[in-house]
């Protein structure tokens, strides 16, 4: 069963069984900056119901930004959450049709207040994906 819990700001979206399984040294996430609060629900609720994250949350907000988390060690959940990003059509495009490269953000870097040119990213989606052509590596 999914838990729902609006807390500071946020809407959160938890198979509670499944949430255990987040390590608070390796958990991250990646993000989905949206303008229709109804689709990130949507979406928020959708990722975990179908076991692509065990947690997801987004702000509560008419436009803000939706996390998807998992361990950042654990490639088949990073493949997981991409498809899902894939089929709903979540990673924005360049004007060429490049998919952006977004990055995955670990929490420990949400805690040390990196943010904007301070933050670099470990983990990029040119490291599963053909940014051109959208195609697996």
């Amino acid at each position: 069963m999914i838990k729902t819990i609006r807390q500071f700001g946020w809407v959160y979206y938890l198979d509670e069984e499944k949430s255990k399984s987040l390590d608070s040294d390796r958990c991250g996430k990646w993000m989905y900056f949206f303008s229709d609060v109804k689709r990130a629900a949507e979406l928020c609720m959708e990722a975990v119901e179908k076991g692509v994250v065990a947690e997801s949350k987004h702000s509560d907000e008419p436009e803000g930004v939706c996390c998807f988390y998992l361990n950042g060690d654990d490639q088949d959940a990073h493949k997981s959450v991409l498809q899902f990003f894939l089929e709903h059509d979540l990673i924005r495009k360049t004007k060429k049709g490049k998919l952006y490269n977004i990055s995955f953000k670990y929490d420990d870097q949400t805690r040390n207040g990196e943010y904007g040119d301070s933050f670099q990213a470990e983990i990029k989606l040119d490291q599963f994906l053909n940014l051109e052509t959208g195609e697996w590596i």
